[in-house]
């Protein structure tokens, strides 16, 4: 594949991220149990303006791994046109979730994962790390946010 286009500044490169964020439906969630044993799957996401809400049941692989190691590695799009996001999860309860989060979650996708089983948590994930490219020649200034603080 030839390259042709300039690379993206980091100021359009955040705002590309932002706007992925409020219109994606589905985003990579990669844990690990204690073990180190992987675990990837696709799953809905909100976000929030600051954070990225997941909803899962605490007995699958994912939502113990979230539960337990906390960290993640969110990835949205693919190797052509990437964003990766590194964050901490914290897990609530369907009582503790924001109320404002479960209406906005339920009205993107019209499911409301507290009413499907008393299993289903939400999990906030909050960014530590952001990166953004699209190819390799977007590979100098993919670093966006660090230590949960945005670069540009």
């Amino acid at each position: 594949m030839k390259i042709t286009e300039t690379p993206r500044t980091p100021a359009q490169r955040r705002r590309d991220v932002l706007a992925r964020l409020e219109r994606e439906e589905d985003v990579w969630a990669a844990t690990a149990a204690a073990d180190g044993t992987p675990w990837l799957v696709a799953l809905w996401f909100l976000w929030d303006g600051e954070a990225v809400w997941l909803a899962t049941r605490t007995t699958s692989p994912t939502g113990r791994n979230l539960r337990d190691g906390r960290r993640v590695r969110l990835a949205l799009g693919d190797t052509q046109d990437v964003v990766l996001i590194d964050g901490e999860a914290e897990v609530l309860t369907r009582e503790e979730v924001p109320a404002a989060t479960a209406r906005a979650y339920i009205a993107k996708y019209g499911w409301d994962p507290g009413a499907d089983s008393p299993s289903y948590a939400w999990f906030r994930v909050r960014p530590r790390a952001v990166q953004a490219l699209r190819g390799e020649h977007e590979m100098k200034g993919r670093h966006l946010m660090r230590d949960g603080v945005w670069t540009v």
